[in-house]
């Protein structure tokens, strides 16, 4: 399997949004808005009425991913998406936070910010739950809002010394062995330099955003997601010690699988990847784009940390 390669000559495509006179002052509205849904929700085309509903008022012509397209399934971008920056000012996901990290990186070379609606469970990506829809929505035409940057990261696997497949990812990335192997060794390095050889189930390097998910439930610490770090989190090593290691924005973190016959995965963010050799590199450094997203003023990270996970 070969990830796509994408251009990043959008990387800083500006937002652009026009200003509309109304009764009530100044309104900002959008030259148009990308829908992405997750169509096996319950409910999803009773929100998507809804979200056409609201924005005909203000003439704004909505691009929904058609139910044909199921995007956490496929290998390569929609035509509606590579459409987009000519098309759409912004795109509301609509789903989990599954459906929020394919669209995330789908959309990561067009500049669009995302607006995530959690129809899921925990939602820790999505901004708002569904029942406040219509109240967020109003504060989006209202330009009540503040556009937020998410760190993403750059992976290379170099097999043999030769590039072999690239791709981006905005949680993590996860080396890890496969249900029938025994215990792995992988040999890291910060910046060329020697750091540990990591024996145990595998190692998570993950996002300030990816902070929450896997790396969390490996024992990792917990970072605001507008801080630009890296964390190198292992999984059930078999040592005396367990800590995660945080390191520079800059830094590049390499892992060189050290396991001859064994069955060894590249996963980035639960959804892509595919099965590493003996001797495999494996580089990861922060990405040259990021994620944009909509926050509303009201929004509180540790707020969200209480209620989702206390």
């Amino acid at each position: 399997m070969m990830w796509f390669s994408r251009p990043t000559h959008f990387c800083d495509l500006p937002v652009k949004i026009f200003k509309e006179k109304s009764e009530g002052g100044a309104r900002f509205l959008f030259k148009g808005i990308g829908v992405v849904p997750n169509w096996q929700k319950e409910h999803i085309h009773d929100v998507i009425e809804k979200i056409k509903g609201f924005f005909s008022t203000y003439n704004v012509p909505l691009d929904i991913v058609p139910e044909k397209d199921p995007l956490l399934h496929l290998s390569s971008p929609v035509q509606e998406i590579q459409e987009w920056p000519q098309k759409v000012d912004l795109v509301i996901v609509l789903g989990g936070d599954g459906t929020f990290l394919r669209a995330a990186r789908e959309l990561a070379y067009t500049g669009l910010p995302i607006l995530g609606i959690n129809l899921g469970h925990k939602g820790f990506l999505a901004e708002i739950e569904v029942d406040k829809l219509t109240v967020s929505l109003e504060k989006l035409v209202n330009n009540n809002y503040y556009l937020g940057e998410r760190m993403m990261l750059q992976t290379e696997v170099l097999r043999e010394g030769k590039h072999f497949a690239s791709s981006i990812s905005l949680n993590d990335v996860i080396i890890s062995r496969g249900p029938f192997s025994r215990i792995i060794k992988l040999d890291t390095y910060i910046n060329d330099h020697f750091m540990e050889s990591y024996p145990g189930d595998g190692i998570i390097i993950a996002s300030p955003t990816g902070s929450t998910g896997y790396s969390l439930s490996a024992g990792g610490p917990v970072v605001n997601p507008a801080l630009n770090i890296l964390l190198i989190t292992p999984i059930c090593p078999h040592l005396l010690y367990q800590r995660s290691v945080v390191v520079n924005k800059d830094d590049v973190v390499t892992v060189v699988v050290a396991t001859k016959n064994a069955d060894i995965f590249l996963t980035l963010d639960g959804q892509e990847g595919f099965a590493l050799n003996h001797k495999d590199c494996i580089k990861v450094k922060r990405a040259e784009c990021v994620t944009k997203v909509i926050i509303f003023p009201e929004s509180n990270f540790y707020k969200l940390l209480h209620d989702k996970l206390m």
